[in-house]
Parts: structure tokens; sequence; C-alpha cells
């Protein structure tokens, strides 16, 4: 099985958006955008992630069984996180803002 061989090019290029996306997130934390502060910030969170799981983990270049279990892992995640989202706000004795 041939490896896949990365480049100090190219991880420079991942080194320099993540640096991008860093500067972005701290000059977004510093704006008021109302209720897309979060949403906002999580979206750039997201993309950095990304970009740490495909390059620096090499999913990008893996096999398609490593690709299935990272997909995998995400989706539990995601379902454990839901679940406990329709138990926290099904609870009637929790406190919402702004009601």
């Amino acid at each position: 099985m041939a490896e896949h061989i990365v480049t100090k090019k190219q991880y420079s290029y991942v080194f320099g958006a993540l640096l991008l996306l860093t500067f972005v997130t701290t000059s977004v934390g510093m704006m008021d955008l109302g209720r897309l502060n979060v949403i906002v910030a999580l979206v750039i969170a997201v993309i950095k992630a990304l970009l740490v799981v495909l390059f620096f983990m090499h999913i990008y270049w893996s096999t398609k069984l490593n690709k299935l279990v990272v997909v995998a892992g995400v989706a539990w995640l995601a379902l454990l996180l839901w679940l406990t989202l329709t138990d926290v706000l099904s609870r009637g004795w929790l406190p919402f803002p702004g009601k």
C-alpha cells in the first residue's frame, strides 16, 4: 500500500489558512452580530476542525474505511448532542431568556 507524501508547501497552506481563520475568529468575536455571534463562531470552528482532520490527520488521502470511521464518529456525536438537546429543551422548568 502506497503512502501519500505531504509536502511542506501543502502543510504551509493549511497552516496559513488556520492562522487566517483564527484571525477572522478573533475579529468577528469583537463585533456585535447579535444572535449570529455563536453561529459564525461555530462555522469557523467547524472549518478549522475539518482542515485539521483532513490534512494533519491525513484523512484526505486515507482509505474509504478510515473516511467511513470519521463520518460515523461525527454522526454518533451529532446524535448524542441532538438527544441531549431534545431532553434539555423539553423540560418545562427551564427559564428561557426573552419569554
